[in-house]
């Protein structure tokens, strides 16, 4: 596959997985979504991997999410080379892939972005990072893993306040919460990330894979929920209340939903 959207690089045992769209905030479309699936099973399948990175170009933005500006101006996130949309699929070879996932947040993870790093195995954070939720200011959400798994990690009452009120949070606020499992200095973030890769590459192969599916074993029944949300999501997208949202976002102003109340 040619890759317009993402990088892939192999460093010793580790396969870099990098957005490289930060001219858009590396915002996703559905091209986005395909390349970064097929690369997670490129690094499935690739014997000399034994630990995933998932970062960003720059150091503005991990990930904030479905690229707005696409969806405003095409009515959807673009098209893939299948014809679908495969965020869903994404979230699960996420999950899938029997070798550790660890998200280096180079910046502002928010959105879909912060689910996304949700997902991964560990977080490791660059000291300016940021962390939240901006679906309801554009009456988009995720009542799936992102609302549901989300509250196994931080629990419920956080995991309302991050989506009820589409805050930002430090990466320190991040690290005490537990979303974070370490901070440094941007500049030392991926040097980091490849150290954690090449530590856990060391260890048996099958034993994490094994420890992986146990962890997702816990969480496995969110999963029939997963899909009812992404259904109802679809129909939401489709209204006159979604259509508000991401057109104030474009204009860069406070949407208006008392109608829909």
């Amino acid at each position: 596959m040619n890759y317009e959207d993402i990088l892939y690089e192999v460093d010793g045992a580790a396969a870099i997985i990098t957005i490289n769209r930060p001219q858009r905030m590396n915002a996703f479309r559905a091209r986005t979504v395909e390349e970064l699936i097929h690369a997670f099973k490129r690094a499935w399948a690739a014997r000399e991997v034994g630990a995933v990175i998932l970062t960003a170009a720059g150091d503005r933005a991990f990930c904030v999410g479905g690229d707005q500006k696409v969806f405003n101006e095409t009515g959807s996130y673009g098209v893939s080379e299948n014809g679908l949309w495969e965020i869903d699929a994404l979230h699960t070879v996420i999950r899938d892939i029997p070798k550790p996932v660890i998200a280096a947040i180079n910046g502002h993870a928010i959105g879909g972005g912060h689910v996304i790093h949700v997902l991964c195995d560990v977080t490791i954070a660059a000291e300016h990072a940021k962390f939240g939720q901006a679906g309801p200011r554009v009456a988009s959400c995720d009542a799936g893993w992102g609302a549901a798994y989300l509250a196994r990690i931080v629990g419920e009452k956080r995991a309302r306040e991050i989506w009820f009120f589409c805050r930002q949070y430090t990466a320190q606020q991040a690290l005490d919460w537990g979303l974070v499992n370490k901070i440094v200095p941007g500049s030392e973030l991926l040097a980091e990330a490849k150290a954690w890769a090449k530590e856990t590459s060391a260890l048996s192969p099958t034993a994490i894979r094994l420890l992986k599916y146990g962890f997702n074993n816990d969480s496995a029944q969110i999963f029939g929920g997963v899909k009812m949300a992404a259904v109802a999501l679809e129909l939401l997208g489709n209204t006159a209340e979604s259509s508000e949202g991401k057109q104030a976002f474009v204009d860069k102003r406070a949407p208006d939903f008392s109608q829909f109340r």
